[in-house]
């Protein structure tokens, strides 16, 4: 044999080794190149990821919607300090609902169908918001499309993880965050332009557009298999890298996961620290992440910049906003297959503290005739206040809230959904990703609902130096519970939770 003709040794997997052939090191062959290549799977995402595009655009409808309706000239429309509260927080109670009902729809109608029935609430909700004569029709279209989005929370992040090949399923997983940011920029854009019952209507294009698209894609080759559909399950993975692919190798490796493992989670397997471990840190991410205060803000944005008068109009300065964290989501995207998950998490609340203390510290300081502020004044009052800018010192809350929001996009937004369905088991994913929702969304609900209260009872600054200590409390949790798991398979994970070696996930 020729020098150049002499190929390299590759070292045998020894046998105490069997869990996982693939695990030292990952080799960008050919066939790997084209499992990467293969179009098909970045269809599947972005058929699925339309229903996060739904839910972004859902959540901050609010935005724009509170001031045109404190100023209705309806009695039965009209929104005052105790009913702008409800309007923005019930989205939180539906989107909660979604998550619990998902822990079901999960693990019986499978990850695919859940995203596609989760079309239905969202279409009624819109509908009921955009020919609202009441009030109870704007909270029940609130409700509906909050749970929609609560379903899509619990489901394309467990979809896309379960279809998304390792090398590429950091970037693939930022594609819900990407897609929810960007349903919030049209949302914010559009409302320039349009009445609130229009956005409404606007708001059923993309739910109709998905559930079209999904009707072509496969479902989860690991949920198929969970559910003995072998065939179905290997034609899916066929479809998702390629003919010309050793997908029969992925397979196989899918295959023998799932052999380890029973069908259904039992109470006494809740003690064992494959199960409670990436539950626990699942769930602490959820809940940080909404603690951080990122809800609150984009529900409210424009009268908080109405608050503080910034030196653009309110409706602007929340579209700007909007566009730096479309920037923001990308650049983590691109950057966390590269860069690894856990520094951007530490980066990202890192940022975050330095905003929210930068917020709460010039509402303190800053005059109120500087901020706009009114003491005791109400959400409903204030949004009647002059927006004119006294001075350039008003640049300060835009700023520190577009920090904030790049901040967040990069790292506590994206990731969090992407480590949730990274973590946690297979045979739990179903069940677990819904109570993540659920404790998401419970959290968001009870800050959103008391953030009105306590901002006119105290100040505004109250609830950003709250949101300041438990960024920091953020660091914390990054360093001492997160682990990294860029560049590895799911079934390296598991093993990981299972035996606590970290050399699985080197």
């Amino acid at each position: 044999m020729e020098r150049g003709d002499r190929q390299p040794l590759v070292r045998k997997p020894s046998s105490s080794y069997r869990t996982f052939p693939e695990s030292a090191a990952r080799r960008l062959d050919k066939e790997y190149l084209r499992s990467l290549r293969n179009k098909r799977l970045y269809l599947a995402v972005f058929a699925s990821v339309l229903g996060n595009f739904s839910f972004g655009f859902a959540l901050v409808y609010p935005s724009p919607v509170i001031p045109a309706l404190e100023a209705h000239p309806s009695p039965a429309l009209r929104l005052d300090q105790h009913t702008a509260p409800w309007f923005g927080s019930v989205f939180t109670l539906g989107a909660a609902a979604g998550g619990l009902s998902t822990m079901l729809l999960n693990d019986c109608l499978g990850r695919k169908l859940s995203i596609m029935f989760s079309a239905l609430p969202s279409a009624l909700g819109y509908a009921l918001l955009a020919g609202a004569q009441g009030l109870w029709m704007l909270l029940l279209g609130r409700v509906l499309t909050g749970y929609a989005g609560g379903v899509t929370s619990a489901s394309i992040p467990v979809y896309i993880s379960e279809i998304s090949h390792p090398g590429v399923r950091g970037m693939l997983g930022a594609c819900p965050q990407i897609m929810a940011v960007l349903g919030s920029l049209v949302l914010y854009a559009l409302g320039l332009v349009l009445d609130w019952r229009w956005l409404a209507v606007a708001g059923e294009v993309p739910v109709l557009a998905m559930v079209l698209l999904l009707c072509f894609m496969p479902n989860s080759p690991r949920f198929l298999l969970s559910q003995g559909k072998e065939e179905e399950a290997l034609g899916s993975l066929c479809w998702l890298r390629g003919q010309d692919t050793d997908y029969a190798r992925e397979y196989e490796q899918i295959k023998d996961s799932l052999r380890k493992q029973s069908r259904r989670v039992s109470c006494a397997e809740l003690k064992d620290p494959f199960l409670y471990k990436p539950l626990l840190i699942a769930v602490g991410m959820r809940f940080l992440q909404q603690l951080s205060g990122v809800t609150c803000i984009l529900v409210y944005l424009q009268p908080i910049f109405k608050r503080t008068s910034v030196i653009l109009k309110p409706e602007y300065d929340a579209a700007l906003v909007g566009l730096v964290r479309l920037s923001a989501v990308a650049i983590a995207a691109v950057s966390m297959d590269k860069a690894g998950r856990k520094i951007l998490l530490f980066v990202s609340a890192g940022v975050m503290l330095v905003s929210n203390l930068t917020m709460g510290l010039y509402i303190h300081f800053v005059p109120a005739s500087h901020n706009g502020t009114v003491a005791n004044a109400t959400l409903a009052s204030s949004a009647n206040l002059p927006a004119e800018p006294t001075n350039y010192i008003t640049l300060i809350p835009l700023l520190a809230t577009m920090f904030f929001i790049m901040g967040y996009a990069m790292g506590w937004g994206p990731i969090t959904w992407l480590l949730m369905s990274e973590i946690l088991p297979l045979k739990a994913r179903g069940v677990a990703s819904g109570l993540c929702v659920v404790v998401s969304w419970l959290t968001a609900f009870t800050l959103t609902q008391f953030f009105l209260p306590v901002m006119n009872a105290f100040g505004l600054e109250v609830p950003f130096l709250f949101f300041t200590v438990i960024s920091a409390g953020n660091i914390l949790f990054t360093g001492c519970c997160v682990p990294e798991t860029k560049g590895r398979s799911l079934e390296q994970i598991e093993a990981f939770f299972r035996t606590g070696r970290r050399s699985f996930l080197r």
